[in-house]
């Protein structure tokens, strides 16, 4: 199972739509997926416990700059599910989730 962050800048309303918009395409390309959400501030202590981030484009100045090592995905629509999927597919594939 793969583990997935989604974060936003209070961890509240925009992270949560967006976890759901991300569980929702991964269980539509049938990957096992453990979707979770939370404040931008908890990124980088929660990286070491997850095989992804997801965040929005305006967040990715403060997100790059933690400096984190994981993959890191940036959307411009969060709930878009077309557009999560277009991002995680060359991901899950690197990560050997996905063929």
């Amino acid at each position: 199972m793969i583990k997935i962050l989604v974060v936003c800048g209070a961890g509240l309303g925009s992270s949560l739509a967006c976890q759901m918009a991300t569980q929702q395409a991964m269980d539509a390309l049938g990957v096992k997926a453990q979707v979770t959400h939370a404040d931008t501030n908890s990124a980088g202590p929660l990286s070491k416990t997850v095989d992804i981030l997801v965040a929005a484009k305006n967040f990715q100045k403060l997100i790059e700059g933690k400096q984190l090592e994981i993959p890191t995905v940036f959307l411009e629509r969060i709930v878009d599910k077309k557009e999560i999927t277009e991002k995680l597919v060359p991901v899950l594939r690197q990560l050997d989730v996905l063929q």
